[in-house]
């Protein structure tokens, strides 16, 4: 665990897994919620975020938990020149990684320090402080329903 980063870069599947209430992604979530660290979520894994939602659970679900993500603490980073350039690159070295993957990788490199993710993959790129959070455990008593 990196809990005394001060910041998290935070792909889809962490919110996914922060809504679904599973216990591994609260310790960062009281983190950033508390200002004692800052998350950062590129504007591509919410886009994935929400597509998966609505997919799973809806598209009035997906848009409001949607929106609550936007009216949060999180900053939600637009992708620009140096990111797009920083993504592609990644995805040149990283046949392997989605594109929205890349995206959290250049995304992380420009803001963060610590990328969380459940992608088993992604959790294995080197020379990355990356944090992988399986989403088949530490499943919550009590659902997350606002960040």
């Amino acid at each position: 665990m990196s809990l005394n980063a001060r910041s998290y870069l935070l792909d889809a599947g962490i919110l996914a897994l922060y809504y679904a209430g599973k216990s591994d992604v609260k310790p960062y979530f009281d983190r950033i919620l508390s200002l004692k660290a800052t998350g950062f979520v590129s504007e591509v894994n919410l886009a994935e975020f929400y597509y998966k939602t609505a997919q799973s659970k809806g598209i009035e679900t997906a848009e409001t938990w949607y929106l609550q993500v936007r009216q949060s603490r999180l900053r939600i980073i637009a992708p620009d020149e140096a990111i797009t350039r920083d993504t592609a690159l990644w995805k040149v070295r990283r046949r392997d990684l989605s594109l929205a993957d890349c995206f959290a990788l250049a995304t992380m490199h420009d803001r963060a320090e610590v990328l969380l993710t459940t992608d088993r993959v992604l959790g294995k790129v080197k020379d990355v402080r990356v944090v992988y959070i399986s989403p088949f455990s530490g499943v919550g008593g009590e659902k997350q329903h606002k960040i």
